[in-house]
């Protein structure tokens, strides 16, 4: 029977190269996909060990930080004690100074 001046045989054969086209882009846009996918989850290997070197490194100057503030307090510690030392001696010196004046 023709239809439209096309036989049955025609319109089907024509639909089937409708779908097979259509399968054939969902096929290519699958890859893409698939690709872009894989570059994704590459960048994210990336992304992961960079935050592993990131965190090495804060806590290595964390840790650096942290005895540079110790050395610090160390040395104003001594600082104050040899004030302190002065001071005493001063007054000591003084208070002997004015017992032998008498």
């Amino acid at each position: 029977l023709i239809e439209n001046g096309k036989s049955r045989l025609q319109q089907a054969h024509e639909e089937v190269e409708e779908v097979k086209i259509i399968m054939l882009d969902n096929l290519n846009k699958a890859d893409e996909r698939s690709g872009k996918l894989g570059e994704l989850e590459d960048r994210a290997d990336q992304l992961l060990q960079s935050t592993k070197t990131f965190e090495k490194s804060t806590n290595r100057l964390k840790q650096q930080k942290r005895w540079d503030n110790m050395k610090m307090k160390i040395v104003l510690i001594g600082v104050g004690v040899v004030a302190a030392a002065i001071i005493v001696g001063l007054i000591i010196y003084a208070i002997v100074d004015a017992s032998q004046g008498q």
